[in-house]
C-alpha cells in the first residue's frame, strides 16, 4: 500500500478511507486512481499503483487475476511457479468446500423443506437434523466456503452462501461477521437494494450485539460509515436511507469524533440531493446541520467542499465561495465517490450561492452575479434564466440594464412588528451595556 501512497498527491483522502475499507472495497478505489494515472499519461505513478495492487491481493485467493498483474508489471511472459501453486491450492480447496456444502445447499433450493422453515432457528436445525440429517459442522461449512469464495472474488456465491448460513445459525458472533460479508458482497455486485438492507441489518446488530461496548460500537460504526459510502453515492433510492442514518445522533457523534473526512461526502450528499423544483424541509434542516458541523469540525478537518460551506454561509464571502467552489470542482472530479456526480455538485452549489445572494439584492448585475458564480457573463446569463424557470423564481432580467430584478415579498405587518421589536430590545440592551460602563 505504501507504493499507491506514495503515487497520490498531498491531498488525496484514499489514506484515510483505507483503514476502514477490506481490501476487496479498497480496490475498486485503487482501479480509479489508476484509471487517473492512464489518462494523464504518468507511467511511474501507474507503475506504483500496479506494484500496490499486487501487494494489495497477493493474500487472497485471486491467484489467476494477480499472476496476470505480475505479468504486465515486469513486462513477463508467465508468472513465478508460487502463483501455480496458489491456484492449485484453491482449486483444491475450492473441491472441498463444494463437497462439504452439496448437501445442504441442495436442501435449501428444494421447496419443500424451504417451505417448512421457521424463523425460530433452533427448530429449523431441529428439523434439518431429525428429516434430512443435518449437523451444525455442514452449516458452518456455510460460512467458511462463503468466507472462502468472497476471497476468490466471487462475490455473487459468497451472499448466497453467507445468506444460507445466517438463516440457520444460531452463532451470533459469526452471524454478526456473515452480515458484514454480505454487506461487502452486495456493495461489490452493485446490488445497492440489497446493500441497504443489509447495511440497516449491521446498524442493528451493532446497536445490539455491542450495546455494552461503547469503543465496539464506535469502531463498528465507523466501518459502517465508510462502507455505507458506495450506496450513497451509486443509487437515488439508497440515498435517503443512508442519510437519514448519518444525521441520527449516534452516527454524527462518530463522524465527527472518528472520521471527520466524511463531511466531505455528506455535504456533497446533501447539496447534490436538493430539488429545484421543490425545496424541502428535511433538506433545509440537513443543510443547516451540514453548515453547524462544519464550523465545530473546522480546526480538525478542512477541504475545497467544506470551505466552500464555511465561505457561503459561516463568512459570508462570495469571493471566498467562488474560489473555493472552483477547489470544490476538481476535488470532486478526482474522487472515487464524487466523481459521477460532480457536474450535479457544480449546479446545486451555484443554485445555493445564487439563492443566498438573491436574499440581500433586489436588483443584482447580471455580471457581477455571474462572477460570483464562476461563469462568464454569457453563460452566467443563460444559467440565471434556466434558474427562473426551472425554479419559478420570482424574478425578471432586464436586458437593456443587464440586471436582475428580484421581487422581495413584504412580510405582514405582524411580522414586522415583531422584527422591529426584536431590534428594539437588542439595541436597549447594547446601550444599557454601554451605560454600564
Amino acid at each position: 500500500m505504501e507504493d499507491i501512497y506514495a503515487a497520490l498527491d498531498g491531498e488525496n483522502i484514499l489514506p484515510k478511507l483505507a483503514s476502514q475499507l477490506s481490501r476487496h472495497l479498497l480496490f475498486p478505489l485503487i482501479e480509479f486512481e489508476a484509471g487517473k494515472a492512464d489518462e494523464k499519461g504518468d507511467d511511474a505513478k501507474a507503475r506504483q499503483i500496479l506494484a500496490g495492487k499486487i501487494k494489495l491481493l497477493e493474500d487472497t485467493n485471486m491467484a489467476d487475476y494477480v499472476a496476470e498483474l505480475y505479468k504486465e508489471a515486469n513486462n513477463a511472459s508467465e508468472a513465478p511457479a508460487e502463483y501455480t501453486k496458489k491456484r492449485n491450492e484453491v482449486i483444491a480447496q475450492l473441491d472441498k468446500y463444494e463437497q462439504e456444502t452439496a448437501r445442504i445447499s441442495e436442501l435449501l433450493t428444494m421447496e419443500d423443506v424451504v417451505t417448512n422453515l421457521r424463523s425460530d432457528k433452533v427448530a429449523n436445525l431441529e428439523f434439518l437434523k431429525k428429516e434430512h440429517k443435518v449437523t451444525i459442522e455442514m452449516v458452518n461449512a456455510l460460512y467458511d466456503f462463503g468466507q472462502f469464495q468472497f476471497r476468490c472474488g466471487n462475490y455473487s456465491s459468497a451472499a448466497e452462501l453467507l445468506y444460507q448460513f445466517r438463516v440457520l445459525s444460531t452463532d451470533n458472533d459469526k452471524v454478526f461477521q456473515a452480515t458484514w460479508g454480505k454487506l461487502a458482497s452486495e456493495i461489490l455486485t452493485t446490488n445497492w437494494a440489497s446493500a441497504v438492507e443489509e447495511l440497516l441489518k449491521v446498524k442493528e446488530a451493532i446497536e445490539t450485539n455491542l450495546y455494552n461496548n461503547t469503543r465496539a460500537q464506535l469502531d463498528h460504526r465507523t466501518m459502517l460509515v465508510h462502507w455505507a459510502l458506495f450506496p450513497l453515492f451509486n443509487s437515488d433510492t439508497a440515498r435517503e436511507p443512508i442519510l437519514d442514518l448519518f444525521f441520527t445522533a449516534p452516527f454524527i457523534n462518530t463522524i465527527q469524533t472518528s472520521c471527520p473526512w466524511v463531511l466531505r461526502y455528506l455535504i456533497a450528499a446533501v447539496i447534490t440531493g436538493r430539488s429545484r423544483t421543490r425545496n424541502s424541509s428535511q433538506n433545509q434542516k440537513q443543510m443547516k446541520d451540514v453548515v453547524r458541523y462544519v464550523r465545530q469540525e473546522a480546526y480538525e478537518y478542512s477541504d475545497p467542499i467544506t470551505e466552500f460551506v464555511s465561505a457561503l454561509y459561516i463568512a459570508h464571502d462570495f469571493n471566498a465561495a467562488r474560489e473555493a467552489l472552483a477547489r470544490a470542482e476538481q476535488v470532486c472530479r478526482g474522487d472515487f465517490f464524487l466523481a459521477a456526480t460532480a457536474d450535479a455538485f457544480v449546479d446545486a452549489a451555484r443554485h445555493l450561492i445564487c439563492e443566498s445572494y438573491c436574499k440581500i439584492f433586489s436588483r443584482m448585475n447580471i455580471r457581477d452575479l455571474s462572477a460570483k458564480l464562476g461563469l462568464n457573463p454569457d453563460d452566467g446569463e443563460k444559467w440565471i434564466v434556466n434558474l427562473i424557470r426551472e425554479t419559478r423564481l420570482d424574478a425578471k432580467i432586464d436586458s437593456r440594464e443587464g440586471t436582475v430584478v428580484m421581487n422581495h415579498p413584504p412580510n405582514n405587518v405582524y411580522q414586522q412588528v415583531i422584527e422591529k421589536t426584536k431590534g428594539g430590545f437588542f439595541r436597549t440592551q447594547v446601550l444599557s451595556a454601554a451605560v454600564s460602563k
